[in-house]
């Protein structure tokens, strides 16, 4: 199901290690729900339309040299206004001295006020960044996640087509097992990231044979702990009685995950083939295909170039 995470205060705190200068340990445990800062410009004029107040507030270059220009009695008055439940969090860059009338509202509603070294621009960036990855919209697939050549792979498709299986024959021939029949997906910003749940990292699941840990068996090497979804592959029993591309000049076929089409390969699944070069033959493929060359076209185009060699041929026997 998709849903969307929250960070606290202190989480944030301990990973980017900035000073805590205001509020207790209380005020570290309020919430980040919203993936974006604010520097409160307007509204340390006193202007709060179309302000979304559970942004994080950053004080920069700028803000400081606007309250400079403010006497105390109006600072302390902004601050009320600015700094209420809903904002998590106020950060003073550069290592700014923190406002007496700032330190003094904070102190009142225990108002957790941070700092950093770094510039503006820089914890901004890092910031959202950061919130961009923790409170992405989020989802659990069933499948067998893969890189092969760089490129991630999710294999999908109904119980019993072979899908762990498959994944320990590329695992042999030198690809990465991400995970094995449960994904954790994220949407981050327009790529789809997918890892293995906590219990199931370095586990391949093989009927006939049970679980085995493939970082044991392959090594280290062998695993990688997330990769972007690039390329769906899903696996179909073999129906006679089935109209199959075997051109490959169709429409495309994309898999929706969290509102994203990831472009799909559908391949039917019979006895003899070896399906880890037929996966190896589609991400090459597809890579190529990234880079503008296409098979299938370069066939369509060959076979309408010797029609009409053919028929002019023909016309020249006619005259």
């Amino acid at each position: 199901m998709e849903f969307e995470g929250r960070v606290t205060i202190k989480e944030i705190l301990d990973h980017f290690g900035y000073e805590h200068l205001v509020g207790n340990e209380e005020s570290l445990k309020r919430w980040v729900v919203v993936p974006d800062v604010n520097r409160p410009g307007l509204e340390l004029t006193g202007f709060f339309e179309h302000t979304e107040p559970r942004r994080i507030l950053i004080i920069g270059a700028k803000e400081e040299s606007y309250l400079a220009t403010l006497d105390e009695k109006t600072q302390r008055e902004r601050f009320e206004n600015i700094l209420d439940g809903f904002t998590p969090a106020l950060i003073l860059t550069m290592n700014r001295k923190c406002p007496e009338s700032l330190k003094e509202v904070a102190e009142k509603h225990n108002f957790p006020v941070l700092r950093s070294p770094q510039p503006t621009f820089r914890v901004m960036t890092d910031l959202i960044t950061y919130l961009d990855s923790k409170l992405a919209p989020q989802d659990t697939l069933h499948g067998v996640l893969l890189n092969v050549y760089g490129k991630g792979v999710l294999i999908v498709g109904e119980s019993g087509m072979g899908k762990s299986e498959i994944a320990l024959e590329l695992i042999r021939r030198g690809h990465l097992l991400v995970s094995d029949d449960r994904v954790d997906v994220a949407r981050i910003h327009n790529k789809i990231a997918g890892r293995a749940p906590e219990l199931l990292e370095s586990m391949l699941e093989i009927r006939g044979l049970g679980v085995i840990d493939v970082e044991k068996m392959f090594g280290g090497s062998a695993l990688l702990e997330e990769t972007d979804i690039h390329l769906v592959i899903h696996l179909e029993k073999y129906d006679k009685e089935k109209e199959y591309n075997r051109v490959g000049n169709v429409e495309e076929l994309y898999y929706p995950i969290l509102d994203l089409n990831i472009p799909m390969v559908v391949l039917p699944v019979m006895e003899g083939r070896s399906m880890g070069v037929l996966i190896e033959a589609v991400v090459t493929n597809f890579r190529l295909r990234e880079r503008g060359f296409n098979s299938s076209k370069d066939f369509e185009q060959k076979v309408l170039d010797h029609i009409e060699r053919k028929n002019k041929l023909n016309r020249l026997g006619g005259e």
